[in-house]
């Protein structure tokens, strides 16, 4: 399930010179220019955190031309070396490498930076990349928390970059061919909105006694701003997500993805109450301290969001494809159901009766990513806003938060957005901060 959506399904086209330009030009002028050209249009791209979903990044990018890899960063120094003998391997140039981030931004021509480093570096990654002049590439969720992510939407616009966030479906033909059909009305008015992450995985995270860090990882700098403990195998690399100190569970990994296709859907920004039940239903005394079952319920004022989640439960709601998250947009006449293999609508009946028009499933062929990490190359040179701007990117990752808090405290909260605080419980606005471990502090605009 996750190798699959980390797949690429096939390469961008690249552009070439026309064969009339190329024939009515001498040789020799011809290929200073392009070579001029080339130079002029050159983008050079930095990678912080080289594994997973970073190092797809990165080479989905480097799919376009006059692209460049110039710089990497990781706190695993043999993966590093690793991932620079690759770049070198197949694109001909061997990057610097660094285990600290700040040294990497002061490399000379560099232009871009993309993270993906874990959930709780994401705010200070980017907002030195900004403070630095680099436009960013962020994966997803942006911050760890709703104050996090409201500074970054302030060092995006004071230092004027072209920041992305990872939430590639907003550049996915596929999933915006199924919202345009949801805003041309044919479902009727929708009341309520299902989205869904009930995947196979999960089993056998057991608990595992403290250890060394593996030779050659700064675990130190692995963990940055988070409070300081022995290292633990489970809280490293991938399975990092399922605790509280560096992510939120499946609610900010599959549930950012899902989440802001309804936001976008909906053309929604703040839900005005959270509420949300579940636990460690499933496996109670496995290592992680997220929940593996949740029910979240949003109330978003003209519709309700309903959030699910399961692990090592797959089904898919609406659809056939098991252990597919996806969103179910509940319309009077018909449900707009989606996952990243299909969408179809299934039409409500009255007295017998369709209320709409069938319409059969319809099938994803794209590469959402491939055209996401293609429109920020693009913004880069032209300096528009993306596809997922840096406010859309935080949107989510609150609504994703607040879903989180309100399952931790067990209670239902109202959510003042203009205040950025609950209005019914002090306490929990705690959990709205960052409290990072010094020396490292929360970046000041």
């Amino acid at each position: 399930m996750i190798n699959d959506r980390r797949k690429f399904l096939k390469n961008l086209s690249k552009t070439t010179i026309g064969a009339a330009a190329i024939a009515s030009t001498p040789l020799i002028e011809t290929q200073a220019a392009t070579s001029q050209a080339n130079a002029a249009n050159l983008v050079n791209v930095a990678l912080i955190g080289v594994r997973g979903m970073g190092w797809a990044d990165l080479h989905s990018f480097l799919k376009n031309a006059d692209t460049r890899c110039i710089a990497l960063c990781d706190v695993d120094a043999d993966l590093l070396a690793t991932r620079a003998a690759e770049i070198e391997k197949k694109f001909g140039n061997k990057p610097q490498t660094f285990s600290d981030h700040r040294e990497l931004l002061k490399v000379k021509d560099l232009q871009a930076v993309m993270i993906g480093s874990p959930d709780h570096w994401h705010c200070i990654h980017a907002c030195d990349a900004l403070a630095a002049g680099k436009d960013v590439y962020v994966e997803k969720p942006i911050s760890l928390n709703v104050e996090e992510a409201d500074l970054m939407v302030k060092m995006v616009r004071k230092h004027n970059r072209i920041l992305q966030v990872g939430q590639w479906q907003r550049s996915d033909r596929h999933w915006i061919d199924a919202l345009k059909e949801l805003k041309s009305g044919s479902i009727g008015k929708v009341r309520q909105v299902k989205a869904w992450a009930d995947v196979n995985y999960g089993r056998d995270f057991n608990v595992v006694p403290d250890s060394e860090a593996p030779k050659g990882v700064d675990y130190d700098r692995w963990l940055g701003p988070a409070p300081k403990r022995p290292f633990n195998k489970n809280r490293f690399h991938g399975t990092f997500r399922y605790f509280w100190d560096y992510a939120g569970g499946l609610m900010t990994d599959w549930g950012v993805h899902m989440l802001d296709m309804v936001l976008a859907g909906m053309d929604a920004q703040n839900p005005k109450s959270v509420m949300a039940i579940g636990g460690k239903l499933a496996f109670p005394n496995d290592a992680a301290e997220t929940p593996d079952t949740l029910t979240t319920v949003y109330d978003f004022g003209n519709f309700s969001l309903v959030w699910e989640q399961f692990m090592g439960m797959g089904t898919s709601p609406y659809l056939d494809d098991v252990s597919e998250p996806g969103v179910a947009f509940i319309g009077e006449k018909g449900i707009l159901a989606i996952n990243r293999a299909h969408w179809k609508i299934i039409p409500l009946e009255d007295n017998g009766k369709y209320m709409m028009t069938p319409m059969p499933a319809r099938r994803s062929w794209d590469s959402g990513l491939d055209a996401h990490t293609k429109n920020w190359l693009e913004c880069i040179r032209d300096r528009k806003d993306p596809n997922c701007t840096i406010e859309m990117g935080r949107n989510t990752a609150v609504v994703a938060q607040l879903g989180n808090i309100a399952y931790r405290t067990g209670k239902k909260l109202e959510w003042d957005a203009e205040k950025r605080q609950f209005s019914n419980d002090t306490e929990s606005n705690k959990l709205l901060k960052a409290n990072y471990r010094a020396p490292w502090a929360l970046p000041k605009v």
